[in-house]
């Protein structure tokens, strides 16, 4: 399926909360969403991923081990049972009995907090089509008019094709880690807005080839202002970043 690409968007700001404010709370979770409201954050970005039982939740890694007591594949426990886990202690004590919040708790939250949001679909690896299905169908449907329109991205393109298929309206961008030189062909095939793109690898001559194509691009994840003054005058529009209060 092809599709041409989305208009750039002007409401996306220079500054997105990466997995919330990652270095001052537990990734992926609602104090996190807060305390990227409290210290400056009108963007948060955090990851998508399904549970056994197809329940959208918030988390990183294909497994449990690095951010909560459990252990295993996220894919391998129901939302149950994922409920059940500390995904706060390993962060803090004051972060104790913090659970792996639901999309639709978080965008609950977001619309209390009116916080805007970029989603990473980020399966589990082998489950790429069906997260992309899943969180784009929940997009469309739960998203409310109060907030800015969400913005999908993912690293697979597997996931980004089928959110294009069930919700061509939402919003789309391609993460990139090593960009191919095929890059501009997955960004019209996938009717991408944008590209989002290491720090680490990006260079001069590839900020100079999104604009001159007119591809805005957004850089991650960016915890120095230096670094991301460097960023915005090769034509950067947005940075994800640990630090909100760095940049607020």
């Amino acid at each position: 399926m092809t599709s041409n690409s989305t208009a750039p968007r002007t409401d996306v700001p220079r500054m997105i909360g990466h997995r919330g404010a990652a270095a001052h709370a537990p990734e992926n979770t609602i104090p996190g969403l807060k305390k990227a409201k409290e210290l400056g954050a009108r963007w948060v970005e955090f990851d998508c991923m399904l549970s056994m039982d197809e329940v959208v939740v918030l988390h990183h890694d294909d497994t449990l081990d690095r951010t909560t007591n459990g252990t295993g594949l996220v894919s391998e426990k129901s939302f149950v049972e994922l409920r059940r886990l500390d995904a706060g202690a390993w962060f803090g004590p004051e972060f104790k009995g913090t659970a792996i919040p639901s999309f639709d708790q978080t965008i609950a939250e977001l619309t209390s907090l009116g916080l805007g949001a970029n989603v990473e679909i980020k399966p589990v690896t082998g489950h790429e089509r069906r997260t992309g299905q899943v969180v784009a169908a929940q997009t469309a449907q739960w998203w409310p008019a109060s907030l800015p329109p969400a913005l999908l991205s993912s690293f697979s393109l597997d996931a980004l094709e089928e959110a294009m298929k069930i919700a061509p309206q939402v919003d789309r961008a391609i993460l990139w880690w090593n960009i191919p030189e095929d890059w501009h062909d997955h960004h019209m095939r996938l009717g991408a807005s944008a590209a989002h793109v290491s720090a680490k690898k990006l260079s001069d001559r590839q900020a100079a080839a999104f604009r001159d194509a007119g591809v805005p691009f957004r850089v991650y994840t960016v915890n120095d202002p230096a670094d991301a003054e460097r960023l915005f005058a090769l034509g950067c529009e947005t940075i994800f970043t640990d630090y909100p209060d760095r940049f607020a």
